[in-house]
């Protein structure tokens, strides 16, 4: 129907075919929507299927599906695929990029466990329902992630792989058997596997099969043949079945050539997937995959069932139209059908009071979700205060601030319980192996073993309750983590805080793809780049030292960037964080830069707008006096420290200089953008015009990162305007020298802004 809209939307109309059985049957007698129910993740490709069911039981209007991929028609449209942004009450897990919602629904049962072994969830026979196909278990996010969820027993998770045998472009393993290959994998890595292969159209031939001549002859074949048995009538798969063997040809004579092309494989057949779900349901600590053989286009005719172009064919003929609803007893005339007008019985039919029944008995309709009303309280105001006075004659990093600013969160009585650190075996690296003994490390064994360090003050500690979220080295499985206590306030009712800190690039860079699907579930909580700066992280080198993460997080509409100088700086957007995000319920993320580099932080200022300044990107710190050359100098995180040395340089050579501190590019621009599209004169003024009030002014702006990150705002600066940044790659080197080398240090500042007022 998209098709025939002539604006080319594309659509897959195969990968439902060959899913609809082992979905429809699950849907019917398995997912459960007790309580907060199953969470359902379907294959991305099969959403029209889902569609199609949600017509059926009266959640959707028939002109939603009419604007199927048309998301800006007239009455509202459909996503593509599972989209919770586009469809908040709807979708519940975003899975469109391949391979993502493997890892994503190991951590959310992982984390399920989590709060209930800390006593925020109670205990239910919640499941997890994860659906993927088999050529997307080459994505390596799927079977790399795999390990943990039998290392934590998670009874909780299911995952079925629709082993259609192809992927777009051709068969999985054309030479070779994708099932057994996934089920060594699985096997190995101790999960319960469930093999749903043939359906029951062979059981009489198996049972017959004393010699084992049958099975052994289904060994030979390659999934490459079974591809083209499958496109074959029943005369040519019985000769290919019988290859020669006179064994075989007794044992399929008492099938007729009919009866040969009309068996079905396990994936078709409701009893044996049935069998499956009520075995993978049964598991008691290990999780389950179940491989279903299924034949991609199934029933769709010969112009799909099987073909190589399965995944790309979009449309149907007239004359396949009418081929497929025939053969699915549609009662539709051939016009009706031709014009693919949608088919929903009439209300008091068998079919729908069968489905509404099915799913009333499973306590509702899935997929849903739900937002609960209930949001936190916000934590003791004190707690921000910390370094209000300064550091006095004490040097000290971001990254200690924020230890320290997480170890009160941890004991305070509305939110403590609720805050989830999360770490990829860096916590030593970033100071908070103080927290160990404080929060303790999650584990569900808890600690049967007496650690090296027991006499140590911060004693590695692990409890089944632990507060702490230990990934060892996996961005992957660290994210996934984030993603699951982001969302925790949606799945789970439960508002969990995470802060995820992480080697800053080794986060958007390396994982960046998850960090987009969070924003589409909606995730709320701190993403903490750590160790930033490509000259502020000295001597780890090119691969390590971060220029360009602020970069790219600003392509994610609801990620907030900061980059913080001061220690009260970053409380400031601590604070204001948890208040958005968990008490005023805003969808945002909060990416706020860390540095290693210990410095002596000055007192707070006695600004008056000075927490707005901080949030929404930019404050004078230091004004201009005296009548010589003005200049405004704009820094942010360590760099702001080279730039108030730059302007105590020029102020002694007779410049008039104002230092800015700009906690956020980001935010400073899309603020601007926001102004400039209002284009109304009762429009809140740009952020930037309330800051810059002088216009004209020479302006350098210096940072730890790309040139690229300071230029976002310079359409709206009206002086000369110059960039400093790290372009190109880091190095090994000490602080002071490469500094030097990008030009970012005090000298190059002070001697851009000497340029930038003689031209």
């Amino acid at each position: 129907r998209a098709q025939d809209e002539g604006a080319g939307l594309g659509g897959h109309i195969a990968t439902y075919a060959s899913a609809a059985t082992a979905m429809e049957t699950a849907f019917h007698h398995v997912f459960s929507a007790e309580g907060r129910g199953d969470l359902v993740l379907p294959q991305p490709h099969a959403a029209p299927g889902i569609y199609a069911r949600a017509y059926l039981e009266g959640r959707l209007t028939e002109q939603q599906l009419r604007n199927f991929r048309r998301e800006l028609g007239e009455g509202g449209g459909l996503p593509s695929y599972p989209h919770p942004r586009s469809m908040p009450e709807f979708w519940q897990v975003p899975n469109a990029s391949m391979g993502l919602s493997v890892p994503m629904s190991i951590y959310i049962a992982r984390f399920a466990k989590y709060l209930q072994h800390r006593g925020l969830l109670a205990s239910d026979d919640a499941r997890i329902w994860c659906f993927i196909g088999d050529g997307e278990a080459d994505e390596p996010e799927v079977l790399g992630t795999i390990n943990i969820a039998a290392r934590e027993r998670l009874d909780n998770l299911v995952i079925v792989v629709n082993c259609n045998l192809q992927r777009l472009d051709g068969p999985v393993r054309g030479n070779g058997k994708i099932i057994q290959e996934l089920e060594r994998a699985f096997r190995g890595a101790d999960w319960q596997v469930l093999k749903v292969i043939w359906g029951s159209g062979w059981d009489a031939l198996l049972a017959s099969d004393h010699e084992g001549v049958l099975r052994h002859r289904m060994e030979e074949c390659l999934d490459g043949d079974y591809q083209r048995y499958s496109i074959l009538p029943g005369d040519e798969q019985r000769e290919h079945w019988v290859h020669g063997d006179p064994r075989l040809e007794q044992l399929m004579n008492t099938l007729t050539d009919v009866e040969v092309a009309q068996i079905k494989r396990g994936g078709q057949d409701p009893k044996k997937l049935y069998a499956a779900y009520r075995r993978a349901c049964e598991s008691e600590d290990r999780p389950t995959v179940i491989l279903v053989k299924t034949v991609k286009g199934d029933g769709m005719g010969s112009a799909l069932q099987g073909r190589n172009t399965a995944h790309q064919k979009k449309d149907l003929s007239r004359e396949e139209r009418i081929a497929c609803a025939r053969s699915w007893g549609i009662p539709l005339d051939d016009e009706a059908i031709a014009r693919a007008d949608f088919y929903c019985p009439e209300e008091d039919s068998d079919e729908l009071r069968y489905l509404r029944a099915r799913r009333e008995a499973l306590g509702g309709y899935l997929p849903r979700r739900e937002v609960p009303a209930a949001s936190l309280k916000a934590p003791d105001a004190a707690i921000f205060t910390t370094f209000d006075g300064g550091s006095e004659s004490r040097s000290l990093s971001t990254t200690t601030a924020m230890v320290r600013l997480l170890t009160k969160l941890l004991k305070d009585p509305e939110v403590g319980e609720f805050i989830v650190p999360i770490v990829p075996d860096e916590a030593r690296t970033f100071g908070m192996d103080a927290l160990f003994k404080v929060a303790g490390i999650y584990s569900p064994d808890g600690q049967r073993y007496t650690p090296v360090d027991a006499e140590a003050l911060n004693t590695y500690r692990e409890a089944i309750d632990g507060q702490i979220l230990q990934e060892g080295i996996c961005e992957a499985g660290a994210i996934a983590s984030f993603i699951a206590a982001g969302t925790a306030y949606a799945t789970f009712a439960v508002p969990t805080i995470p802060f995820y800190i992480f080697y800053s690039m080794f986060g958007f860079q390396r994982v960046g793809d998850m960090i987009w699907a969070s924003a589409d579930m909606m995730a709320r909580g701190f993403l903490l780049g750590g160790t930033a700066g490509r000259t502020t992280l000295n001597g780890e080198g090119l691969q390590h030292q971060d220029g360009h993460s602020p970069i790219l997080a600003s392509t994610v509409p609801s990620v907030r960037t900061y980059d913080c100088a001061f220690a009260w700086e970053l409380a400031i957007l601590v604070r204001f964080g948890i208040q958005r995000m968990f008490v005023e319920d805003h969808d945002e993320l909060f990416y706020l830069m860390m540095y290693n580099e210990a410095l002596p932080m000055p007192a707070r200022p006695a600004h008056e707008d000075l927490d707005e300044g901080v949030v929404r990107g930019g404050y004078l710190l230091e004004p201009a006096t005296g009548d010589g050359p003005r200049v405004n100098l704009l820094g942010s995180g360590t760099i702001l420290f080279e730039v108030m040395q730059a302007a105590a340089t020029l102020r002694e050579e007779g410049y008039s200089v104002a230092v800015y501190s700009i906690t956020s590019y980001v935010e400073l621009a899309r603020d601007a953008e926001r102004a400039e599209q209002a284009g109304t004169a009762d429009a809140e003024p740009a952020w930037l015009d309330t800051i810059f009030r002088e216009t004209d002014v020479p302006t350098v702006a210096a940072t730890d990162y790309v040139r690229a990150l300071p230029r976002m705002i310079a359409s709206w600066i009206t002086g000369p305007f110059t960039a400093l940044g790290t372009d190109g790659f880091g190095m090994s080197e000490r602080r002071s020298d490469l500094r030097a080398h990008f030009k970012v240090d005090a000298a190059s500042i002070a001697d851009a802004a000497r340029k930038l007022t003689v031209s």
